[in-house]
Order: C-alpha cells, then sequence, then structure tokens
C-alpha cells in the first residue's frame, strides 16, 4: 500500500491557511472530517479530501472539538459502538478519538439520535474511566 503523505501534506497546508469562520457544530453531529494520511493503524481519510464521517462527542471551544472517526464496516468489540444514521448501522470507533480544529470539518451529514449518543458516552465512559 503506498501511503499519499506529500498530497495530505499539500491539503493540511491549505487547511490550515483557511480563515472562514467556524461553522455552527453542536454534539451529535456526524461531519466529513479530513482526518489526513496516517500512520499504522489509524483510520485514513480518503477522497482529495483526506476525510471520513465523524461524530462531534465534545465541543471544546469555538473552534476546537473532541470527535471520533466513524465507519459503515462493523466492527465488535468494546472500542466500537454500532449506531444508526439514516437507518444505515455506523460504527464509532472509540480507539481513534482525537481533538481536532475546525478547519478540518467539510459538510455537516446530520446527527445521531440522543439514545445512540448515550451509547456512545457510556461506551466512552467505560473504556476510559
Amino acid at each position: 500500500m503506498i501511503k499519499k503523505f506529500l498530497e495530505w501534506l499539500e491539503l493540511e497546508i491549505k487547511l490550515n491557511d483557511l480563515t472562514n469562520n467556524p461553522p455552527l457544530v453542536s454534539e451529535r453531529d456526524l461531519w466529513w472530517i479530513s482526518f489526513g494520511e496516517n500512520v499504522g493503524s489509524e483510520i485514513d481519510g480518503k477522497s482529495r479530501l483526506f476525510s471520513c464521517p465523524g461524530l462531534i462527542l465534545k465541543k471544546l471551544s469555538h473552534n476546537f472539538y473532541l470527535v471520533a472517526p466513524t465507519t459503515t464496516k462493523i466492527r465488535e468489540g468494546s472500542w466500537y459502538v454500532t449506531i444508526k444514521h439514516e437507518e444505515r448501522d455506523v460504527c464509532v470507533c472509540l480507539h481513534q478519538i482525537r481533538a481536532i480544529d475546525y478547519r478540518r470539518l467539510s459538510t455537516r451529514m446530520g446527527q445521531i439520535d440522543g439514545n445512540d449518543f448515550e451509547d456512545v458516552k457510556k461506551a466512552f465512559w467505560k473504556l476510559y474511566k
């Protein structure tokens, strides 16, 4: 597998130079997030924006968020929580949580159900308490 680190670096420079205002973001939102080209078992973004859907777990400030990447590949184990989004199963990857700047966000996909979000928070606290 050939990694695209140089392409990601070019996009990361462009993202860093953005001067637009942060979007309106809430906990429970699903966004396309430019996670980048990562190392080893870390989740890589796809497409020209190196993005994949991510769940906003916590708004840390107006422009900084705690997020968890998601995948449609359903996985088992304490690191994963399966939720529904638009009648489709989505797996939240709790072992890949990270803090991101607003400039990594590209498109809001919607919001997950409050009960699903509670399940994600319970699984998070069970892992990280």
